[in-house]
């Protein structure tokens, strides 16, 4: 049996048989669905891809052949959107090396992200600007681009510092979109006061089949506004692959093309129409492509929705 590594390291024999008869099946699918972004009308695929969790711990290790076939796979079957940050390891370094490598580079929407505070800024600690310009042109060295697409301040750090520079960099058309992001339920009432007041091109937030706080008052607030969503944490992690452990995917979610259980978290993510883009982190290439079908083939309707959210509410681990 081959370990992780071992995996990992023959990704590109596999492609040779399962993985193909995934891609066979991926193309047989249909296009990806696309949603256009608020304020400008640019559509984007809907499914992109994460560079936290094992993307970044992939990218910490000398061996990135994964890595190069989960993005080769994101772009050859239709999406473009890679969602990375500084605080990501070296997931910025490796992508944009990766996407040089392979010619990628001009066919991926790069979004990423600053906090010059590390993570003692989420209690308070100031940013220095110096270093939040400093780690922003490294991202812009990086990625070896002259104009990122978008960049956004990271889970609400010192956003006074943060948010003047990043707005001078869209005006000065360095940049493309800006925006904020959150993954924590209590910089809610923080950011909805960012969304109401400073011309926000996008937020991040985390949002799950089991996680919809986000539904009550940052989405209605964001179709308002016209600001897209970027899609966190789909999986809500790991907590829903483990709350399903063992049990079927439903039947009936053959009515809306879903095959797995990742393309019924997915798709339930966006058959919202707030959601602008969902970015699933992963490391393996057959995870990539299962992920992709999860933006293809019919979504899912309100009533398909209830159903789904009574069935996973209805499992232990909430």
């Amino acid at each position: 049996m081959l370990n992780r590594r071992d995996f990992f390291r023959t990704a590109s024999c596999v492609v040779g048989g399962s993985l193909l008869a995934d891609r066979a099946a991926l193309l047989a699918a249909g296009p990806m669905i696309t949603r256009a972004v608020p304020k400008t009308g640019e559509m984007l695929p809907m499914v992109g891809l994460g560079s936290s969790a094992t993307f970044a711990s992939m990218a910490r290790t000398a061996d990135a052949q994964a890595l190069r076939e989960v993005l080769k796979t994101l772009v050859d079957h239709g999406g473009r959107v890679f969602d990375t940050a500084p605080g990501y390891g070296a997931s910025e370094q490796v992508a944009g090396d990766i996407a040089n490598e392979l010619g990628l580079r001009d066919k991926i929407f790069w979004a990423t992200k600053v906090n010059a505070a590390g993570r003692e800024g989420l209690s308070g600690a100031k940013a220095d600007p110096a270093k939040a310009r400093a780690q922003i042109e490294e991202s812009f060295k990086k990625f070896r681009l002259s104009k990122i697409d978008l960049l956004q301040v990271h889970d609400v750090v010192d956003v006074a510092t943060h948010l003047p520079i990043v707005k001078e960099l869209k005006q000065a058309g360095r940049v493309r979109y800006i925006g904020i992001t959150s993954t924590r339920e209590n910089q809610y009432a923080e950011l909805i006061g960012y969304m109401k007041n400073e011309p926000l091109d996008f937020v991040g937030v985390d949002y799950a089949v089991d996680n919809r706080e986000v539904e009550k008052e940052i989405f209605p607030l964001a179709q308002e506004r016209k600001i897209g969503i970027l899609n966190y944490v789909p999986f809500g992690r790991t907590r829903l692959f483990a709350r399903v452990k063992g049990q079927a995917v439903p039947a009936w979610a053959s009515e809306f093309d879903a095959a797995t259980w990742a393309q019924f978290f997915l798709k339930f993510a966006i058959s919202h129409p707030a959601v602008t883009v969902v970015t699933p982190a992963t490391s393996n290439p057959k995870n990539m492509l299962d992920n992709l079908g999860g933006g293809m083939g019919r979504l899912p309707n309100a009533d398909h929705r209830k159903r789904m959210v009574a069935l996973i509410d209805g499992l232990p681990g909430a």
